[in-house]
Formats: structure tokens, C-alpha cells, sequence
């Protein structure tokens, strides 16, 4: 069965036919060529898939694209602006916050979320943030030193 969506990805509506059975990450991928977000386990437990659903990060591997009409999905093809790229990526950027880079869009769309909801964040609170985001590398420790640097610019920036 299929059904017409309308889903606003990075700020641009796209109309779509899609099969009920067909995931988030899948149209995001395959009819919407946005490549940022990963598929590594396919069951919600790594966070390479994560995208943003109004703000909040979800597994996109598991949600049923079909749950997603109407709603504001960010990628991370979505967070640089016309001024370059988001105050997270340059974080990430700075710190080394990444080796092969697989985690880097989960971790980095993890970290807005947070940022908005807690713009004070402690390392114990990133971690708790984050454990649904895995690094194969290990980066952990310059992923966590570039959430506190973003978060520092952050809580500067104009709102």
C-alpha cells in the first residue's frame, strides 16, 4: 500500500508515494539522495541513522517514513547555512572529533538536540545524551570535548 507524504527535509517540501513498509532512512536515501545519515544496524542502536524529527534525534532506520508527514526533518545535509557550517560541525572540526567519520552525522545531529535542550551540558550529562550514538573509532573523548566547545558557543550565540 502506498501513501502520499509530505515531508519538509532541510526546509524543503518534497511529495512523495511511498510503500507503508518503506523506513525513514530509506527515503532520505534512496528517493531523496541526502546520503548523510547510515545504515549500520538497522535496529535503533548505533545512531549512524540519526536525523532530526522537530528537533528531537530518532533512529531513522526503524521509523516508518509514513509516520513522518507533516514534520520538519533535519539531515545533515541541513545544518551548514548560508555562512558556512553550524557551530557544531566546527567544533567536531576543531577537536578531531572523528576518525573514519561513520558516527560524525548521528553525533553531530545528537548534539544540536542536545545543545537546544541543555545549553549547559556536563560531560556526565553528554555522555547520557549520546549513548545512543556508538563510534566504531573510539573518538569519544574529542567528541565530548567538541560538545563542550559548541556548547560554549552556544550559550554566546544570539537568540
Amino acid at each position: 500500500m502506498k501513501h502520499r507524504v509530505a515531508l519538509t527535509v532541510n526546509g524543503r517540501v518534497h511529495e512523495l508515494d511511498i510503500e507503508s513498509h518503506r523506513t525513514l532512512l530509506e527515503v532520505i536515501r534512496d528517493e531523496l539522495k541526502l546520503f548523510g545519515a547510515r545504515e549500520s544496524c538497522g535496529t535503533a542502536l548505533c545512531g549512524a541513522c540519526t536525523v532530526l524529527i522537530d528537533g528531537a534525534p530518532i533512529s531513522s532506520c526503524t521509523y516508518l517514513a509514513a509516520r513522518a508527514n507533516g514534520r520538519s526533518i533535519t539531515t545533515v545535509e541541513g545544518l551548514a547555512g548560508p555562512d558556512g557550517l553550524h557551530p557544531v560541525q566546527k567544533a567536531f572540526l576543531q577537536e578531531g572529533a572523528f576518525q573514519c567519520s561513520y558516527c560524525t552525522p548521528g553525533m553531530l545531529l545528537s548534539t544540536v538536540a542536545l545543545l537546544e535542550e541543555n545549553p549547559s551540558p556536563t560531560v556526565e550529562e553528554i555522555k547520557d545524551y549520546l549513548v545512543g550514538n556508538l563510534c566504531r573509532c573510539g573518538s569519544y573523548p574529542q567528541i565530548i570535548q567538541a560538545v563542550l566547545a559548541a556548547a560554549a558557543v552556544h550559550r554566546q550565540a544570539p537568540r
